[in-house]
């Protein structure tokens, strides 16, 4: 065990030195909730658009996802494991660059941030099932999680950690919310990630793609105008 915490904070140490002013500000928004309301606003138009009512209980689902995703990050994880953040850690002082002196609070393991992305991804590809959305969804959840490596507030084992916690929670969700909707509604249990019977059409969902890119682009001009400016 020594022996992975020690890989651990070396990996850290290692991925955390890659810095510069233009990612100082790109993965400072990046880590932000509140940057990805309207990727989060045109999954539920999405969701309405192509399921009508039904998009109801889908909402109820992705609200009981991020529920448990956050309440068993940091109720359960966090407060049982007990493990110093990076940031927080004094063996650490003065060796991990933290951007805009953000520390975070006091315990690390697991990620809520990654908990809450790879949960959204997961129950989320298995709802649309596009390949193409599986890759960006994906894509999306990990440049979230590394941006808390990038910000100095989490090990890497703390996001694999979340990673693996936020699958395992999305998955489980959406296999409930497709037996409920397969009795009560009267619609297929399948849940595998790709079908080919697709309930969303391509258009819907690559208006989510689309609307996630376009985020990122934004982000990052607006990063590498602001150090232009200074």
């Amino acid at each position: 065990m020594e022996t992975l915490l020690q890989f651990d904070q070396d990996l850290l140490l290692a991925l955390n030195s890659f810095t510069s002013p233009l990612f100082d500000n790109f993965f400072w928004v990046v880590t932000s909730k509140s940057i990805w309301f309207p990727l989060y606003a045109m999954i539920l138009y999405v969701v309405f658009k192509n399921q009508g009512l039904k998009g109801f209980v889908t909402i109820i689902a992705l609200a009981v996802l991020v529920a448990l995703c956050d309440q068993i990050s940091t109720n359960v994880f966090k407060e049982g494991f007990e493990r110093l953040r990076p940031s927080r850690d004094p063996a650490l002082e003065g060796m991990v660059d933290l951007i805009n002196g953000k520390r975070g609070g006091k315990f690390g393991f697991v990620s809520s941030h990654a908990t809450n992305s790879f949960g959204l991804a997961v129950f989320s590809l298995l709802l649309f099932r596009y390949r193409w959305y599986s890759v960006f969804i994906l894509g999306w959840a990990l440049l979230n999680s590394y941006s808390r490596i990038y910000m100095g507030v989490h090990y890497p084992g703390d996001i694999l950690g979340g990673l693996i916690l936020g699958s395992l929670i999305g998955w489980f969700v959406y296999w409930l919310y497709k037996r409920l909707t397969s009795r009560f509604l009267q619609v297929s249990d399948e849940i595998l990630p790709i079908s080919r019977e697709r309930e969303f059409s391509i258009s819907s969902v690559s208006q989510i793609i689309f609307t996630g890119i376009l985020m990122v682009v934004v982000i990052f001009l607006s990063a590498s105008l602001l150090v232009d400016l200074v």
